[in-house]
């Protein structure tokens, strides 16, 4: 389905795509995350459960059978709306900001606003199409994913122990202790040395 979207964005005089063309897209070596090596059989077999779903179908008079997607309809999508979904289901999670230069040369994207507007407009109503992830360890932004083929499988967060706090007044006190101790334990050495007449 990326693909196809994709492809109308960017290569409109190609499309509809034909299998052949479908199964180059899908296993394209840039601007894909994963990177797949697809047969023509599974390319073949994700269009008929996308067609049992009336979200692509062939469309004939030329003798190679091209498929062309439904997605606009079936899901409400407007040029901006379509750029993101496009870049999410090609290239995974992303950012916000990820979205905007990535979805550039299929919608030119006013700013940032209107790439996180479309993405609000998109998580919400009875079926969203995207969602917001929790931000994960290290990352500064969060990321949004497509709802497509189901909810994203999110990765554990890794809870980091939390140190305590000390008071500085309360490690002034440790510190004093435990030079009393040190001090009494050298006494207790030079007594135990001058015994032994070292």
């Amino acid at each position: 389905m990326g693909c196809l979207l994709e492809k109308q964005q960017t290569t409109p005089e190609y499309y509809p795509l034909t299998l052949n063309a479908l199964v180059a897209a899908s296993n394209q070596k840039s601007n894909r995350d994963p990177v797949m090596d697809l047969a023509a059989g599974d390319v073949r077999e994700a269009l008929e459960r996308l067609r049992a779903e009336v979200l692509v179908w062939p469309v004939g008079g030329s003798r190679v059978e091209r498929w062309e997607h439904n997605a606009d309809r079936a899901w409400e999508l407007d040029a901006p709306a379509r750029a993101v979904i496009t870049e999410l289901l090609l290239r995974g999670p992303q950012t916000p900001g990820e979205l905007r230069g990535r979805g550039e040369r299929m919608h030119p994207f006013a700013g940032l606003g209107e790439v996180e507007e479309t993405l609000r407009r998109l998580a919400s109503g009875p079926e969203p199409l995207v969602m917001e992830l929790p931000r994960g360890v290290g990352q500064k932004e969060t990321r949004w994913a497509h709802l497509l083929g189901g909810p994203p499988v999110l990765q554990p967060v890794v809870q980091v122990p939390a140190v305590p706090s000390t008071s500085t007044r309360e490690l002034s006190e440790r510190v004093a202790r435990l030079e009393e101790q040190i001090s009494g334990l050298n006494s207790k050495l030079a007594e135990l040395l001058a015994r032994l007449g070292e």
